[in-house]
């Protein structure tokens, strides 16, 4: 077999000649040779892994799908964003929107070196804020998907390996506008509020994914955000509450469309697996060991392992 058919006949379910291996995010394709300042690969360390990546792992690459002739958003003309440099080399983004008479705020920081994005100030610090995010105008659904991106890293790919596309799911966006402790607050004792707002995202990402799967059908997707709703922050309850109605959809219209869809959660996921499995995904990643997680491969297969491929629980 090669690289792309073991990875095909893995997440079929079909037999294949020896399990799949892939670097999650480490695929072959990094710019080693970027001297952008925020660039991490292009330190020597990492030209090594690059490579065998590139020539030895089965490589799934993620790619996330823009739309075209979206709608216009009738938030924009209350948006401004702005961006600056520190003296240490540290990126500072500013975003604020009017909402009313109140004036909502984010920031982040990306620090040189450092391959993530710190949220230093969340958009939504309190009720008020979350009232008044409430009250602005929702942007339509439209668009068409632009699948150029997908198709050139296929033909670059050739038979070492498979897309995956990317996506959020409303819990994601919504749970990421507050910091963790206001999130868990209002979504464990104001569920009606807080479905409000995952309801303001959801027939976006319904929409997307029904026109991206359309547009390229059997694909692996990743769907990330249920973690947020995962013990210890929300009791299962919360999770299935949050969770299934709203990427159950997701996962229908990816795989009417001859896709496989995989759900991403970190942390302690054994007393939510029933509600994972009745989003209908057939994919379950990283399924973290103790002491991260909660629970062993063993377990998962044994009882789920007819519905998920399996990806990860190593450490």
């Amino acid at each position: 077999m090669n690289r792309r058919e073991r990875l095909m006949a893995t997440i079929r379910g079909e037999p294949v000649d020896r399990p799949a291996v892939c670097f999650y995010e480490i695929n072959g394709l990094e710019p080693v040779d970027d001297p952008d300042p925020f660039n991490v690969f292009n330190d020597p360390s990492w030209r090594p892994v690059v490579e065998l990546a590139r020539e030895r792992t089965d490589r799934i690459v993620m790619a996330w799908v823009p739309l075209r002739n979206e709608p216009s958003d009738p938030l924009e003309e209350l948006t401004t964003r702005t961006v600056h440099d520190d003296e240490q080399g540290s990126r500072h983004e500013t975003l604020t929107i009017k909402a009313g008479r109140r004036v909502l705020t984010q920031r982040t920081r990306r620090d040189p070196d450092m391959n993530t994005v710190w949220t230093t100030e969340h958009l939504l610090k309190d009720g008020d804020d979350l009232d008044a995010y409430l009250d602005l105008p929702v942007r339509p659904v439209g668009g068409e998907p632009d699948v150029n991106g997908v198709l050139d890293l296929e033909r670059r790919l050739g038979d070492t390996g498979i897309v995956m596309i990317d996506s959020g799911d409303p819990l994601c966006l919504a749970a990421g506008l507050f910091d963790m402790g206001f999130f868990t607050v209002v979504a464990l004792t104001e569920p009606r509020r807080f479905h409000r707002l995952i309801e303001r995202f959801a027939p976006g990402y319904h929409y997307r994914t029904e026109q991206v799967a359309k547009a390229l059908p059997g694909h692996l997707w990743r769907i990330c955000g249920p973690e947020y709703a995962t013990e210890p922050y929300l009791p299962p309850r919360l999770f299935h509450e949050y969770v299934v109605p709203y990427d159950r959809p997701m996962v229908a219209a990816i795989q009417r469309h001859g896709g496989v869809a995989r759900i991403h959660c970190h942390g302690r996921i054994r007393n939510v697996l029933d509600s994972i499995a009745a989003t209908g995904a057939l994919g379950l990643d990283p399924i973290e060991p103790p002491p991260q997680g909660d629970v062993s491969l063993a377990y998962v297969r044994e009882k789920y392992g007819r519905q998920f491929v399996l990806f990860g629980n190593i450490e």
